[in-house]
């Protein structure tokens, strides 16, 4: 692509993870975007609903150069939404629901330019192992789970001893589906 990308996120896993596919881009940042959705929404349908969102603020300020990329990414288990953990007893409540169970990760993805917008998503399933608490409290202690949607960075120490089995990217479930961006990337 002719121009500058942008990725509108803070994530230090993003950004790795854009920076591995060897595309130039820069951070853009706007805080405080309304990260809420419908209640009705189906689950599926919020992590673009939810990019989507964070596209439109950055809209006004995107030059004809440029394209944006926006993502958001969810854990889903029995049908309910975990996002990212407030405090410490949440982040441990959320991965003993995680615990010894099978969750989806779905992240939404769009690319905006001055001429127009593409989105989509991608899907994980996750066979999480059975995780004592003496397990999920390490974690939970020693790593910071409060910026990861379920409480967790499957690249991180619970990813080693916890992770049974993954159908679906691997890349995707730490935040960005870099094979189907690419893709989308090239055909944009």
């Amino acid at each position: 692509m002719d121009g500058k990308i942008i990725l509108a996120s803070n994530s230090p896993r993003r950004k790795e993870l854009l920076r591995g596919l060897e595309i130039p881009f820069e951070v853009r940042l706007i805080s405080d975007i309304d990260e809420s959705y419908p209640d009705e929404m189906v689950p599926t349908e919020i992590p673009v609903f939810l990019a989507r969102k964070k596209a439109a603020a950055y809209l006004s300020s995107l030059k004809e150069n440029e394209l944006l990329i926006t993502a958001d990414t969810i854990v889903i288990i029995d049908n309910q939404v975990i996002g990212k953990p407030l405090d410490r007893d949440e982040a441990i409540r959320m991965l003993q629901q995680l615990s010894g169970s099978t969750h989806e990760v779905i992240t939404g993805v769009v690319l905006t330019s001055s001429a127009k917008q593409v989105e989509f998503s991608d899907h994980s399933f996750v066979d999480f192992g059975e995780l004592s608490l003496d397990e999920i409290t390490h974690y939970v202690d020693t790593y910071c789970p409060y910026d990861k949607a379920g409480a967790y960075g499957i690249q991180e120490w619970i990813g080693y001893i916890g992770i049974q089995g993954i159908r679906g990217s691997f890349y995707n479930v730490m935040g960005l589906p870099v094979h189907k961006l690419y893709q989308e990337l090239k055909a944009f």
